[in-house]
């Protein structure tokens, strides 16, 4: 393997000149940069990336915090985050940390060894203290974080008020909302949103927590269906938690749309490959993704920024799981 010392030898030069030619710091001559950077060529000479990350306390890494990487919600938006990091010269790691405060504080610690020059936050977890106190560029994504820190989201309760009202319009009298976690801001939102549509027409309804996990909310919409029969209507927290809810409904012989209809929330493609296909709140995935790199990118590289909150809007796609939906896109 070539070193520092035989592009030196090559060039007829010290190892400090070539040093210096690689950090771009100090003066060289021009006769002895064109000379490094012939034998550069010549022995094909690949810079030591880790002496490069420390003499610069810079690594051109950028670490991706996701909940749950099983949510197919969360690879959606980590494939938008690489794209875009990739084009402008960046890498990204995937740091999956189950909610969990202690997984988290453990990947920030292995970044900041590595010196990663930033961090995207996706993660749900009740304190981000140990992030303000970060030394480092932090973008919020899917969360809210703090006023101090830049935050790309979906107008959630927008998107919950259009579900809502999409399932009153299709004529449902008993509606359901299968809520994520409560203290987690998207869910409250979508929550909001829900509350505000049923007791304006009031609509009957129950709400029950359900997180965003598929065993779990078949268990809590099977329970529901056979407690309360008359549920005609189902507006659940994410596309995930709606698979379970079709499940449920297929054990409860319920004719999904005829006497249950359901909405989900995310608009990740899967909810397309069910059966029926799933009506849902589009969240523009790859925008979102896109938009945090690039405002995390804007911190590193220290340009100005013109504001701190991007809240991007939602769309309503019709599918089978309601009445007058459609066949499959």
């Amino acid at each position: 393997m070539t070193t520092i010392k035989d592009v030196a030898k090559h060039a007829k030069v010290s190892v400090a000149t070539v040093s210096r030619v690689l950090n771009q710091k100090g003066y060289v001559s021009k006769e002895a940069k064109q000379a490094v950077e012939s034998a550069i060529k010549v022995l094909n000479y690949k810079p030591n990336a880790v002496a490069r990350t420390l003499y610069h306390k810079t690594s051109g890494m950028i670490g991706l915090m996701i909940p749950d990487i099983s949510n197919p919600f969360f690879p959606e938006l980590a494939r938008a985050i690489e794209d875009a990091a990739l084009k402008e010269g960046y890498t990204v790691v995937l740091c999956n940390t189950d909610d969990q405060v202690k997984k988290e504080q453990h990947y920030l610690h292995a970044l900041q060894q590595k010196y990663v020059d930033g961090v995207i936050l996706a993660t749900g977890t009740d304190s981000y203290d140990h992030y303000l106190a970060l030394n480092l560029p932090v973008v919020g994504l899917d969360r809210f974080v703090s006023n101090k820190i830049p935050t790309v989201v979906s107008d959630n309760k927008k998107g919950a008020i259009a579900a809502t009202e999409h399932l009153v319009e299709k004529g449902c009298q008993f509606i359901t909302h299968l809520r994520g976690p409560k203290g987690l801001a998207p869910a409250d939102e979508r929550y909001q949103g829900f509350k505000e549509v049923v007791e304006t027409h009031g609509v009957a309804h129950i709400i029950v927590e359900a997180d965003f996990q598929i065993e779990r909310a078949e268990a809590v919409t099977r329970g529901l269906l056979q407690k309360h029969p008359t549920i005609d209507g189902i507006f659940t927290s994410s596309d995930v938690t709606a698979a379970g809810a079709m499940k449920a409904a297929h054990t409860c012989k319920r004719v999904i749309p005829d006497d249950l209809q359901i909405v989900g929330f995310d608009g990740i493609p899967f909810g397309n490959m069910l059966v029926p296909s799933l009506t849902t709140v589009q969240q523009p995935i790859y925008e979102m993704g896109e938009r945090a790199t690039q405002l995390l990118i804007q911190l590193i590289e220290k340009k100005t920024m013109d504001s701190y909150w991007h809240e991007l809007p939602t769309t309503l796609i019709q599918r089978q799981t309601t009445r007058g939906g459609g066949g499959h896109e």
